[in-house]
């Protein structure tokens, strides 16, 4: 694997002290498969409060893009993209992950690598919610090389990989089969 530096940033006191703090960026390729599984998981969410409010004798939709009636599909739309922003923002202002980010082992951080509050998450989830094409086309035409997507910017975090770790106080053993 091969791996390059981001541009030169301001310096911190850390880098003034000799203390060199490495984060790699997560790929792009990560962030699609975790982005996949939350959409499917809320789309899950989503069909099973469709389902549940159509059991009381209610019409919701089901999924957006499935019907030609414009004004339902933006309802179906708006309600998706409104769980998926709540569920967002929620999950990575509490832990830096979404279940498709634990999954795929990457993190939301701010640019230092520490935990964002509600307030970032809120801003970065925003644009996957509700505007990801043009979000990520404007990350990748104008800060190319940057693996930031526009939101990522304007909320000053960044997306990067992580590694499971075991408590330190556990050590598990595989045993042999067989």
């Amino acid at each position: 694997m091969n791996y390059h530096l981001a541009s030169e940033g301001p310096v911190h006191p850390a880098t003034e002290r000799g203390e060199m703090k490495e984060l790699h960026l997560a790929s792009w390729e990560k962030r699609f498969w975790a982005w996949l599984i939350d959409f499917i998981v809320i789309g899950a969410v989503s069909g099973g409060i469709t389902t549940l409010v159509n059991s009381f004798g209610y019409s919701l939709p089901y999924f957006p893009g499935f019907t030609p009636d414009p004004i339902i599909w933006l309802g179906e739309f708006g309600m998706h993209s409104t769980l998926l922003f709540l569920y967002w923002s929620v999950m990575e202002g509490n832990s830096g992950q979404s279940i498709g980010k634990m999954v795929m082992n990457i993190r939301v951080t701010d640019r230092q690598g520490e935990k964002i509050g509600y307030g970032a998450a809120a801003i970065e989830s925003f644009g996957k919610a509700f505007f990801l094409v043009i979000d990520c086309l404007i990350g990748w035409l104008a800060m190319s090389g940057t693996r930031l997507r526009v939101f990522n910017r304007l909320s000053g975090t960044i997306v990067i990989t992580t590694e499971y770790e075991h408590p330190a106080e556990v050590r598990y053993i595989i045993e042999e089969e067989g």
